[in-house]
């Protein structure tokens, strides 16, 4: 069975074991007034360094908010946000995100596009990298129902962080290194797939993922 088919039975799997969130959309709004300054109207941030929260998985949200809690995601800005969040409110303010609509994006015009879509749709079979499209589909939408996040939209800025993030997990466990880096993906998936990018290649598929639609 090649990688891709392994992607999707993973997915399958998941599907029938991932509990979704259930949150309150409304006492979600209320709670998200602190959030406005970094994430914008409605959950779409106009800064590119913070990510845009509309139209988001819900169960993907409350994850992220969780780990944020127990620093199985480390940011030491969300950190304090949810420090004082009971789980009731994170529930609430991830299904009030989860029901707002993203915004287009747009990548740049200097962008490497064809390189971007070329990772996104095929991966990089000499080094065993699996597409992106295996998780989050052809319009980037995700698979909510097995945790794999949308990525429609969101700004480039922020995509490229997170895959320097993951990919310096690689980095840190091959050099002893301790720089700050990302591990609460699912089986390692997202480490995995960036252990062999170039910061080249992260900017472009960053870059089309920002104008998918």
């Amino acid at each position: 069975m090649n990688k891709l088919a392994l992607v999707f039975s993973a997915a399958l799997a998941l599907v029938s074991t991932h509990t979704l969130a259930a949150g309150d959309v409304a006492l979600g709004q209320v709670k998200s007034a602190t959030c406005i300054g970094c994430h914008g109207v409605n959950g779409n941030s106009m800064v590119p360094s913070f990510p845009k929260l509309a139209g988001q998985s819900e169960a993907y949200l409350l994850k992220q908010l969780r780990e944020f809690k127990t620093s199985d995601r480390i940011d030491p800005m969300m950190a304090g946000m949810v420090a004082v969040l009971t789980d009731a409110d994170m529930q609430n303010i991830a299904a009030y995100y989860s029901a707002q609509t993203v915004t287009p994006g747009s990548a740049k015009k200097s962008a490497n596009i064809a390189l971007g879509e070329r990772i996104y749709r095929g991966g990089k079979k000499d080094t065993g990298v699996t597409a992106c499209i295996a998780c989050h589909g052809p319009k980037g939408k995700g698979i909510p129902a097995a945790g794999f996040p949308a990525l429609s939209a969101q700004h480039a800025t922020y995509v490229a962080k997170q895959l320097k993030l993951f990919r310096q997990d690689s980095i840190n466990a091959q050099t002893g290194a301790t720089e700050p880096s990302r591990a609460n993906d699912y089986e390692g998936m997202m480490i995995n797939f960036t252990k062999s990018l170039t910061n080249a290649e992260i900017d472009a598929v960053s870059e089309y993922i920002a104008g998918l639609h």
